[in-house]
């Protein structure tokens, strides 16, 4: 995310935080955008929770993935490499919450929107 969070647990939780309100707000766009399409709720949460996570822990996800799989033989490098990263301590805490944070607004959109939804479908028939 490259945000100026706090370190450690606190940072961890506001870019999990963070994570859950740019899934929802991701969800309410799929959702907008299948609606006037015509296409299924599955449409809007797959394509939202894509979105989201990429959005949400792209970044984070990246150096967690390149720092397993690139040899960092040399002090230098390793040493450079962690400098560009905001707190590397909590670098896979905060990736699995931002995914989880991404996945859980996507739900909690489904959730606030799907109810309204039906809330008209009901009335209607």
């Amino acid at each position: 995310m490259n945000l100026p969070l706090h370190f450690g647990l606190l940072g961890t939780l506001e870019a999990g935080l963070i994570a859950l309100l740019v899934g929802l707000l991701v969800y309410a766009l799929w959702h907008r955008l299948c609606r006037w399409a015509g296409w299924t709720d599955g449409h809007a949460i797959g394509w939202a929770c894509v979105i989201a996570v990429v959005a949400s822990a792209g970044i984070d996800a990246w150096n967690l993935f390149y720092m397993g799989m690139m040899r960092l033989e040399s002090p230098l490098y390793a040493r450079l490499f962690l400098a560009s990263i905001h707190d590397p301590n909590e670098l896979g805490s905060r990736v699995v919450l931002e995914v989880a944070g991404a996945i859980g607004g996507v739900a909690l959109g489904w959730l606030l929107f799907s109810s309204r939804s039906a809330g008209k479908n009901s009335n209607a028939a």
